[in-house]
């Protein structure tokens, strides 16, 4: 399966308009934004898990991100609320779940093979710090190595930025908005640009607090090795 895999095109997806599509797994479904493969898949979704639902036992050959959007992930590590991030790299194994319910935003098969970094933030227990360089912009770094830069982002009402996208971006909106070459984003609304890309965006009125990640798309991104 391949779906929005042209790395080389600035691509939106609308994910609270798309209908939630089942997995394998009863109770787990997802919106799919970008994906190379079928069940063993470079991806990029929006998932739900329906409350006491939990996927098998599995170990991630290459690497798991994600960010909870709503509920609480679980898995035999820890709970983890709205706004945990989380990177299990490469080799890493859980079996998660919810018992409550929850949806997160995850990114599979995306790691450099040689990542054994775990990551696990609270971000609500984090601060945010003003950006010198954008008036309006706060930032709170994620994560960030030789490969890729990730944080998050809150820009002020009414903002305008331009972005370059040296090596690629990624764009996923948490609350509240922002236009682009005319198209409105909203909650859950992704953008991707590619490697060279550029944007002027313009915060909505409630201002916008965004995930994003740079840097990753410098070399073009390939289906999974098995």
């Amino acid at each position: 399966m391949e779906l929005n895999a042209n790395f080389g095109e600035r691509v939106a997806v609308h994910a609270a308009k798309l209908d939630w599509v089942a997995s394998p797994m009863p109770g787990v479904d997802r919106r799919m934004l970008d994906r190379i493969g079928d069940e063993v898949a470079r991806a990029t979704s929006i998932v739900r898990y329906a409350p006491e639902s939990s996927f098998s036992p599995h170990v991630h050959t290459g690497g798991e991100e994600f960010i909870v959007l709503e509920g609480v992930f679980q898995d035999e590590h820890g709970d983890f609320p709205v706004g945990s991030y989380i990177r299990n790299p490469p080799q890493s194994s859980h079996t998660p779940g919810s018992k409550p319910g929850c949806v997160i935003f995850v990114k599979l098969w995306q790691f450099d093979m040689a990542d054994r970094t775990e990551v696990k933030l609270d971000t609500n227990a984090m601060t945010f710090a003003a950006d010198g360089a954008r008036p309006g912009v706060e930032t709170m770094s994620l994560f960030s190595d030789e490969h890729e830069a990730v944080c998050l982002e809150r820009w002020a009402p009414n903002a305008s930025l331009d972005i370059e996208a040296v090596n690629g971006i990624e764009v996923l909106v948490l609350d509240g908005g922002f236009t682009e070459s005319g198209e409105e984003f909203g909650q859950h609304s992704w953008l991707r640009l590619p490697k060279g890309g550029r944007a002027a965006l313009k915060s909505g009125s409630a201002g916008a607090k965004l995930w994003i990640k740079r840097g990753h798309l410098a070399r073009t991104p390939q289906p999974p090795l098995t």
